[in-house]
């Protein structure tokens, strides 16, 4: 057993490695090539699927990071990836679910919330979307700085209750 650990923390290194050089499939190939190794890591599969998610192969990213919410579950980092592939592979509604999951975890995370808000918007439900957009900004007022060019808020636009919480008051 301490040898596999052993082998598991220099599979996960070299993947963080890769990552933090911004190189991807680089990681990702690290952690295939082991695969024996790291499957029941729930950092090792994380990474994995970051790796992939980096890459745009959403659909593949998904299995290592519903493997590592298993392993992990209530991890923040692991939900947002999660929910990113989700929600660019189609399925928003998973997406919605595994955000709010990670809310009840970590409900003072100003980035769930966020997220959150752009998927109830492009869901069309005006009062969710608001109401996690607002709870973002009370946790992170820095998110207003994003709102303006964030693609999944433009259907609120015109919305006037949009637009008096993205004002800015001087």
């Amino acid at each position: 057993m301490p040898q596999r650990n052993s082998r598991i923390s220099r599979a996960i290194r070299e993947a963080e490695g890769y990552l933090e050089l911004g190189l991807p499939e680089q990681a990702a190939e690290s952690l295939k090539r082991r695969h024996s190794v790291v499957t029941d890591s729930g950092r090792a599969n994380y990474l994995l699927g970051e790796a992939l998610r980096e890459s745009e192969s959403y659909h593949e990213a998904t299995a290592p990071l519903e493997r590592a919410a298993e392993l992990m579950p209530g991890d923040m980092h692991v939900g947002l990836a999660l929910a990113w592939c989700y929600k660019r592979t189609g399925r928003l509604e998973h997406a919605i679910e595994t955000l709010e999951d990670s809310v009840r975890s970590d409900p003072r995370e100003a980035i769930l919330h966020y997220n959150l808000a752009c998927y109830w918007c492009l869901a069309r439900n005006r009062r969710r979307a608001l109401r996690c957009l607002g709870r973002a900004l009370d946790l992170d007022i820095n998110y207003l700085d994003l709102v303006p060019y964030e693609s999944d808020f433009d259907a609120l636009r015109d919305d006037r209750e949009f637009q008096e919480l993205t004002s800015v008051i001087v």
